[in-house]
Parts: structure tokens; sequence; C-alpha cells
């Protein structure tokens, strides 16, 4: 009974393997090297909150049990900023202000890829993803690209039986695959 407060629970498995996979995804070089995504700490983030805001919308279409889930890994998710931040040097006074800044973009790009995925216009999630990530303005074939692989990855995690997702069981497709459709 002492250590009960101490024991990993079943949702801490899955949560560490949900983000788990989403990093290993997201840090996949295919990204960077055919996709154009700047291999840059703001590249690697950006890339990182688009597996993330993929997951989190899956999750809440899943309902009560898939939004504790995705707002346990939206905290892991801001845990591990927060520590990397320590270890690129950050000092404590600058973390919050990071923190904050991080935050803001996270939010700001969450509405705007759910925003436009869910649009009539496919150009709309382009157009996101090229401003987001690509740090580019209009359309281009890296965009195009990059918004076919985020279509097929939120395709393949609307397909997954929320009962697997929610044990931490998540799959994304083969980037190399997409790249070059």
């Amino acid at each position: 009974m002492i250590l009960r407060p101490f024991r990993r629970r079943p949702a801490d498995d899955s949560i560490a393997a949900l983000y788990g996979a989403i990093v290993a995804q997201a840090r996949a070089p295919v990204f960077y090297v055919e996709f154009g995504v700047p291999d840059t700490v703001d590249g690697r983030f950006d890339l990182i909150v688009l597996h993330l805001v993929l997951v989190l919308r899956r999750l809440a279409a899943i309902g009560e049990r898939g939004q504790n889930l995705g707002q346990r890994l939206f905290d892991a998710f801001c845990r591990d900023l927060d520590g990397n931040l320590r270890e690129m040097g950050v000092g404590d006074l600058a973390v919050p202000k990071r923190m904050r800044r991080f935050g803001e973009a996270f939010y700001g790009r969450q509405a705007a890829y759910l925003a436009a995925l869910a649009a009539d216009d496919q150009q709309d999630f382009e157009k996101a993803l090229a401003r987001n990530i690509l740090q580019v303005e209009g359309i281009d074939h890296r965009a195009a690209r990059l918004a076919r692989y985020a279509r097929a990855a939120a395709r393949q995690l609307d397909a997954k039986d929320a009962a697997a997702l929610c044990g931490g069981a998540i799959d994304f497709p083969d980037p190399e695959a997409l790249a070059d459709a």
C-alpha cells in the first residue's frame, strides 16, 4: 500500500507508447529530405504538433475516455517541451515565457489544421501546412505532399480501433510511400 502512488498505471504506458510513436514518426528523415521540412528546432516542433493534432482529433472522436487520454497526451507533450528547453540551456525564468509561446503556437496550429481538414477546399490544408511547417506563403509541391501524407494519417487513425488506440497501439502511414506520389 505504501508504494501504490509510485506504481505505473496502464494509461501511463498508453501515453508513453502514443507519445513515443508521435515523436518517432516526426523524426523520420524523409520529412526533412523529401518533404522539405526545415531540419530545425521549429521544424521538428511543427511536425510533432501536426502528428499530435491528428492523434488528438481521433481521440476526441472516441468520447470521454479518448478526451481524457488526449489531455494526458497533451500534458506529456508539454512536459517533454519543458524538459527539452531546460536541456537546451534555457534558464528557469525564461522557460514559462517560452512554454506560453509554444502553447499559443500549438493551439493556433491545431485550430488551423482542424478547420482546414474539415474544409471542402483541400487547398486550405495545404496552405496551413505551407505557412506553419514549411514557412512559405502559398502552395507548392512540398505542401501538397505533406497534406497528402497528413490526410492519409488522419484516415488511418480514423480507421484504428478505439480500444487499441486507447491502449497505445498506433501506427502512421509510411511517409516515403507518399513522398513521390
